[in-house]
């Protein structure tokens, strides 16, 4: 097996030279770190990872505690994380919290214990515990696709404002700073709710997500806001949780539909929700859009294989896993600075279970007014 000294031979440099292009502990020259790297590539060199995190304090590995890995929104952030984290040399430990606030700031405590360079967390709906711990063991963190200390009502559009930053930059009563990165939510949810008016529907129920979760949060900020814009009521009966899981949405689209006046359409809160919500139309036996027209928020593979296919909101979810790397990256290389928050704009692609005919219009990309496709506010904290 090559050692650091037959790199070093085989490149003309000192042994201390290939340990700074290893460590990145020392500029050195582009031709002479091309010449180790060719080097290492000829003699199959291996570097000692555990070795070179004695040197550097770093073991070029990032934890990642998102649930619900199975659901596939959160499979292609992960790949989006993956592939972000492998083009800058880092690996990945995942844990999945389960969206139980105990459990969760355990599996980042046990990821904090392995000595990862920061963390990509999506928070529960109660994060305090996690919030308490990162914050006192200043560990890099940025937060994807669930937001920490947002508005409660957001208007449909408008970014959720970041907490005023004080002198400390307490975030719940710590001294660090957290990074986020999500999709746009409320304008997109207006935007269903705003096409099935259109449509001619008056009763537009809500499939709604898990209670406390900022998606959750700014879905039910722009359904209402959709609502307002069609000049229709907001009826809290038309309201349901599924608590983000297919079990629950079932439940909730029964109880919806066994109103005295059910709704004629409904808008799920997210893709597992959408498979929940269809159980139950068919357990009715009824027919979309025939009977019910149906919009769902998250997109997923199949959607355009059912019958009809399912007009949906699709989120940057790759991108979204990217983003978290590159603005986990840059807090490691600045750890001092302010937070950020970054939002990707979602897109409608609009199919039939609307109750539109087939040929439908192209998908655009929503994003605020006079706003970029991806926008970055701070300080967060």
């Amino acid at each position: 097996m090559a050692t650091m000294v037959d790199v070093a031979q085989r490149a003309g440099v000192s042994t201390a030279t290939v340990s700074h292009v290893l460590n990145d502990t020392r500029p050195v020259r582009p031709a002479t770190r091309q010449a180790v790297l060719e080097a290492m590539d000829a003699l199959g060199y291996t570097p000692n990872t555990l070795a070179r995190s004695l040197v550097t304090s770093r073991t070029r590995s990032i934890g990642l505690a998102v649930s619900a890995i199975s659901n596939p929104y959160f499979t292609e952030i992960l790949q989006g994380v993956e592939a972000g984290a492998l083009e800058h040399g880092y690996g990945l430990l995942i844990a999945d919290p389960h969206d139980d606030p105990e459990h969760e700031r355990k599996v980042v405590q046990l990821l904090h214990e392995r000595r990862v360079d920061g963390m990509i967390v999506a928070p529960s709906a109660d994060p305090d515990e996690l919030l308490a711990y990162l914050g006192k063991h200043d560990v890099p963190t940025v937060f994807l696709d669930r937001l920490v200390d947002t508005p409660t009502d957001t208007p449909a559009g408008i970014p959720a404002e970041s907490p005023a930053d004080d002198s400390s930059g307490a975030l719940h009563g710590t001294s660090f700073r957290f990074d986020q990165v999500c999709a746009e939510n409320a304008e997109p949810m207006a935007q269903l709710v705003t096409h099935l008016a259109e449509l001619g529907h008056k009763r537009i129920g809500l499939v709604a997500g898990l209670p406390g979760l900022s998606t959750t949060t700014e879905r039910i900020s722009g359904y209402r806001h959709g609502l307002a814009n069609a000049g229709l009521p907001y009826d809290e009966r038309l309201v349901a949780h599924g608590d983000s899981q297919s079990a629950a949405a079932e439940s909730a689209t029964h109880a919806l539909l066994s109103l005295a006046a059910p709704p004629s359409a409904l808008v799920t809160g997210n893709n597992a929700m959408t498979i929940g919500a269809l159980r139950a139309l068919r357990e009715r036996g009824l027919s979309v859009p025939d009977d019910l027209g149906l919009c769902c928020f998250d997109d997923f593979a199949w959607a355009d294989l059912f019958t009809p296919r399912l007009t949906a909101i699709s989120q940057p979810s790759k991108d979204i896993g990217t983003q978290a790397v590159r603005l986990l990256l840059e807090r490691l290389a600045s750890p001092s600075r302010p937070g950020r928050t970054v939002r990707l704009p979602s897109t409608l692609v609009h199919r039939t279970s609307c109750g539109c005919p087939e040929d439908p219009e192209k998908p655009g990309a929503f994003a605020s007014p006079g706003r970029p496709q991806s926008t970055e506010k701070g300080p967060v904290s």
